[in-house]
């Protein structure tokens, strides 16, 4: 007896030095994470105020010039320190019209607006299949949130492609014009065209740029997602219920389609620095995994994210660095669309930088 309640006891103390180095390891996972959320946090914002104090503070003459010539550029704006005067929407005044033009000079915005449309509704049909088979739950996932990121960029960019059409559609009638656009650019005659004289006249305001945020956020996102999907869960899927499926496999695809498509039209360039509003979207989703966590779920869609593996601060970093690659392999997507089709059409096409 006295040999099996030593026993007993020895099991006790292995159990609670079990537990005790568990609790160490997670412990030491949460606060590793946290610093590198953290300080992936404070970079963005600190990418972002730098944006906008380059834009609100000059130091010299010379500064003084380049500033304000990029104050007409809403290229250099950002949305986390907006400006007072963009706080209405579109249209504002002395601005561009690359949020609802395409690249290819013989394609008129309404194909644009078209495509956008068409693009809005078959991915709000998918979502819809997704939703009515999986649920409401099925938002647990970054897919879906990239997803509806990416129906969100479509819709936006659908209201501004038919505001550009009507401001297209009035200026052609006040100018009295009896040609066309395309005839008009091919004959030469930009002081005549529309589109040339609406480019310095309206600025697309808060939603212009929200628009090209969430296009940029989207870009990658959708190659992080599709990444992940395709290259690492499909092919260890074993699970039935994660089965691969039509449903799943249109979900993981025509949200890149439908992007690269409109890239291949559109004329909204690709700055590095709105990076930041990518990761703090994933920032953000990251902490709303952990929330939920706190609120009782036990449950991770994606085990990486996991706080109680040990290697869990290894996979962050990873994640952290991966969306710098996605949305670099990306931003070389739009550099080589310039690159090569301004070489091989230098009289149709409009260079997006």
């Amino acid at each position: 007896m006295e040999i099996k309640h030593q026993t007993q006891n020895s099991i006790v103390i292995r159990k609670d030095k079990t537990s005790s180095s568990m609790a160490v390891v997670y412990w030491y996972s949460v606060v590793s994470v946290a610093i590198v959320l953290t300080a992936s946090l404070v970079a963005t914002v600190y990418v972002l105020w730098k944006k906008n104090q380059t834009q609100s503070q000059p130091h010299s003459a010379a500064a003084t010039a380049a500033i304000e010539q990029r104050k007409k550029n809403w290229l250099y704006e950002t949305l986390l320190f907006i400006h007072h005067h963009h706080i209405h929407g579109f249209p504002s005044d002395d601005s561009t019209t690359v949020f609802w033009t395409s690249c290819w000079i013989a394609v008129h915005p309404a194909y644009l607006l078209a495509f956008r449309l068409f693009s809005f509704f078959t991915l709000a049909f998918f979502l819809s299949w997704d939703i009515r088979h999986w649920g409401t739950s099925i938002f647990i996932y970054y897919t879906e949130w990239t997803y509806s990121l990416t129906m969100l960029y479509f819709a936006i960019g659908s209201v501004i492609s038919a505001h550009g059409c009507w401001l297209l559609h009035t200026q052609h009638n006040k100018n009295h014009s009896h040609n066309s656009l395309l005839e008009s650019t091919e004959r030469g005659d930009l002081e005549d065209n529309p589109i040339k004289i609406l480019r310095n006249k309206y600025k697309p305001g808060f939603w212009g740029n929200l628009m090209q945020i969430s296009y940029q956020i989207s870009a990658g996102a959708v190659i992080l997602t599709d990444i992940i999907f395709w290259c690492i869960i499909v092919p260890f899927i074993s699970n039935a219920r994660l089965g691969l499926t039509l449903l799943m496999g249109c979900i993981h695809t025509v949200n890149v389609a439908f992007l690269l498509l409109d890239t291949l039209i559109n004329r909204l360039p690709f700055p590095w620095f709105r990076i930041s509003y990518f990761v703090l979207w994933s920032s953000a989703y990251v902490i709303f995994q952990w929330l939920i966590h706190l609120c009782g779920v036990t449950w991770w869609p994606y085990p990486f994210l996991k706080l109680s593996r040990p290697l869990s601060p290894v996979w962050y970093l990873v994640l952290a660095v991966c969306h710098i690659a996605c949305y670099g392999i990306y931003a070389l997507i739009v550099k080589l669309k310039d690159s090569v089709f301004s070489k091989l059409f230098p009289h149709s096409y409009i260079r997006s930088d």
